[in-house]
């Protein structure tokens, strides 16, 4: 069964690595890194929630007759339940629950965890992933105003426990279907999610009216590029965030794991 808890997501040896982290690295990061100073103007206050209604209401009712075809092929593919609901973090550290389709089942290894992702998204589950149909629901959220049309997309609650104290003011305005990367983050290998932290604490600092208007419209680009979502479909794409390194650089567990390679083959 799909839950609201994130536990069943997280592996032991992750476990393990994100404690280790924290504790050797995450107070040296908290003091070394800028603070964040969320912008506040009528826009932030007042317009960015209306214009949040004025898209997401007409966009919600279009969309139902789709999203009860993709209900009843979900409810053929993986049978019930076919919603997939996980408590997210959303404006100002509080949690919500949001609501996709589901497009995995739910097999899981000897120690009760869930398999990985790759083993367990199903043929219309990439379908769906690719061409982010899973996510029309999302609309819904931004209409009873969990979400918001752009910002920092939400994310799970034991990712959130992870980051930084500057990273986690990405929460100071409502989450997002998605918020487009429009800076550039210092380093050709740094970490995706440096880069998309990064880019979430400038769009809170500079948020207005022309910024989401820009963003839209590389929303809709993002939207037509199926291409690049072709390992995250077929769910090869994903290693979880899981803390920082001596230098304060968000890290995947995939660069944990590179980084203890490199390391063994130096000593």
């Amino acid at each position: 069964m799909e839950t609201k808890g994130n536990a069943s997501l997280i592996s032991n040896e992750e476990e393990r690595v994100a404690q280790m982290l924290r504790e050797a690295n995450l107070a040296h990061t908290n003091a070394i890194s800028a603070p964040v100073h969320p912008r506040n103007s009528f826009y932030t206050r007042v317009g960015k929630r209306a214009l949040d209604i004025l898209i997401s209401l007409p966009v919600f009712i279009v969309l139902l007759p789709l999203n009860c075809v993709f209900g009843i092929c979900t409810f053929f593919d993986v049978g019930r339940p076919i919603f997939y609901q996980q408590t997210r973090v959303g404006k100002d550290g509080k949690h919500f629950t949001l609501v996709k389709f589901r497009n995995m089942n739910n097999k899981t290894d000897a120690d009760g965890k869930l398999l990985p992702p790759s083993q367990r998204v199903t043929k219309f589950g990439k379908f769906m992933r690719k061409l982010s149909l899973d996510e029309l629901l999302n609309f819904w959220s931004v209409l009873k105003g969990d979400m918001s049309i752009i910002g920092p997309r939400p994310q799970p609650v034991f990712l959130y426990e992870r980051m930084s104290d500057r990273h986690r003011m990405r929460t100071a305005v409502r989450p997002g279907l998605e918020c487009p990367r429009v800076i550039h983050v210092p380093g050709e290998a740094i970490c995706k999610y440096q880069r998309t932290f990064e880019n979430d604490v400038w769009y809170v600092e500079n948020v207005s009216l022309w910024l989401d208007i820009k963003l839209v419209l590389l929303l809709v680009k993002m939207a037509f590029t199926f291409t690049r979502r072709g390992d995250q479909a077929s769910g090869n794409g994903i290693s979880y965030f899981v803390g920082y390194n001596a230098d304060g650089v968000a890290i995947s567990m995939n660069v944990y794991r590179s980084m203890m390679a490199k390391e063994k083959t130096t000593a």
